[in-house]
């Protein structure tokens, strides 16, 4: 098989089998030595390993108008998001019919509400953002990028993605291909998103006080943040993890409702937990998620735009006129962010909603049903759509949905690199993700950049899951 068979290198190289071998064992002992790839796998007697976190032996290419498209768009990614989170009014109707159906998103949205009423206590705002992409292969041969949909709650990678171009590099030279080891691009979003932190801890004004990390018990992916915290402590930001559970024991708001946890004054709340219902383990936790809420702590991100990121909105967004709504005066930047939109349609009830029913169970395999639940491994394919709709097509409850058109990538060969699995060819595809931060201190956006990017790539047999669920593998573009 020839290089070009799975990372765009031109063909004359040839590589066999032992040479292939020899490159992964250098790969997975370059990312340990280097301490790059690093994340937490539980072993089978319930301790703990440190190993490499999974990822390709090669780069894959990706055009670049595709990837640049997808950079340029991200400020107006994080532009609409915001507007987003202050229209109240669009969020009640976009969410109506969920929220009516949807335990989690009623929760959420009560939330907001009970925010609104009391007036939020806080005019800065910090987003983190990622919007994730796959390049759909048309009928002429060409790539269109289309979004798959917009993180605006724990967007992860951003550590370890800013580290992948160098075992790529490492690789490529190793291969004996130093020209192409200089096009991996530099990419360092964890830098970018400690910025934005780093921003929005300057404008609350206190020198005492703390990042303080919303996390789960068990953090596998603790090094990705790791990163981001390191980031921080280099700017002489003092950073603290804590559960829902530690902030519902220590967590208290004094007259001014700045937030305490444990005796220490927190400027910042990062959640990189509490986007699951599961995340949510007792009432106490979501009673600890309200006193952050109304506490005078720069959430990241807050109530409102926790909200804008769910599958809902995302699909109200691409109705006609609707981003008119946010941008009354800017059709470039319409047209800009129209242009990534794949198909999604609604499933609420009436006669709209009965014709998305009657599309998906024409033609099951040409669609995606999505749940409005994040985190990897909930969307529904092929037959299993029939199953579900044939058994909700009558009820509300398919208001809990939306469906998406079917993405077509063009698949790639690459090794994937996983702890515990031979190493071997697979047909993979690929999804581009691109990081933006902004911070808004009441009118004035003080700070709106994308700052970087991610690509996960997964065999072609997985059709859902992310790197965190264990289907897809880190990765890095070749531009070509």
């Amino acid at each position: 098989s020839s290089m070009n068979t799975y990372c765009g290198i031109p063909d004359h190289m040839k590589m066999d089998s032992t040479l292939i071998k020899d490159l992964a064992d250098v790969a997975k002992d370059y990312a340990l030595l280097q301490g790059v790839l690093m994340r937490i796998q539980e072993t089978p007697n319930s301790s703990e390993l440190v190993t490499y976190a999974p990822f390709t032996l090669f780069p894959t290419p990706v055009p670049k108008e595709d990837f640049f498209q997808a950079v340029a768009v991200q400020t107006h990614y994080n532009t609409l998001v915001d507007k987003i989170s202050r229209d109240p009014e669009f969020l009640q109707d976009a969410l109506a019919s969920t929220i009516t159906v949807d335990d989690f998103t009623a929760k959420l949205f009560k939330i907001h509400e009970q925010i609104l009423k009391e007036g939020r206590s806080q005019s800065i705002v910090l987003g983190l953002n990622r919007s994730d992409y796959m390049l759909d292969q048309r009928e002429d041969g060409m790539s269109s990028l289309k979004q798959i949909e917009i993180n605006t709650f724990a967007a992860s990678f951003g550590g370890l993605s800013s580290r992948t171009p160098d075992v790529h590099r490492h690789i490529l030279k190793v291969a004996g291909r130093l020209e192409e080891s200089q096009r991996i691009m530099d990419n360092n979003p964890a830098a970018g998103l400690a910025a934005a932190v780093a921003k929005a801890w300057e404008l609350y004004g206190s020198e005492r006080a703390v990042v303080m990390f919303l996390v789960e018990e068990c953090q596998r992916n603790i090094f990705d943040q790791r990163y981001i915290e390191n980031e921080l402590w280099k700017r002489n930001i003092s950073t603290i993890r804590k559960r829902f559970e530690d902030v519902w024991k220590t967590g208290s708001l004094d007259q001014d409702k700045r937030l305490f946890v444990n005796g220490q004054e927190v400027a910042v709340v990062y959640f990189r937990n509490g986007y699951m219902p599961q995340n949510y383990v007792s009432e106490q936790a979501w009673d600890a998620r309200l006193l952050m809420e109304r506490s005078l702590a720069v959430k990241c991100p807050d109530i409102s735009t926790h909200l804008a990121g769910t599958k809902k909105v995302q699909q109200v967004l691409t109705r006609p006129g609707v981003l008119e709504r946010f941008f009354p005066d800017q059709p470039q930047v319409v047209e800009q962010i129209r242009a990534t939109f794949t198909g999604l349609y609604t499933l609420d009830m009436g006669p709209e909603g009965d014709k998305t029913v009657a599309m998906a169970l024409a033609s099951p395999d040409r669609f995606v049903l999505k749940p409005q639940r994040e985190g990897g491994g909930n969307n529904i394919y092929g037959s299993e759509i029939c199953q579900v709709l044939e058994r909700l097509k009558e009820s509300t409850e398919r208001m809990a949905y939306i469906l998406m058109d079917k993405i077509h990538p063009s698949p790639a060969h690459n090794f994937l690199l996983t702890q515990g699995t031979p190493l071997q060819i697979s047909n993979c595809l690929s999804e581009l993700g691109v990081f933006g931060a902004y911070v808004r201190q009441g009118e004035d956006m003080v700070q709106n950049e994308c700052v970087g990017h991610l690509l996960r790539t997964k065999s072609s047999n997985h059709p859902d899951g992310g790197v965190a669920a264990g289907v897809a593998v880190l990765d890095n573009p070749l531009l070509v």
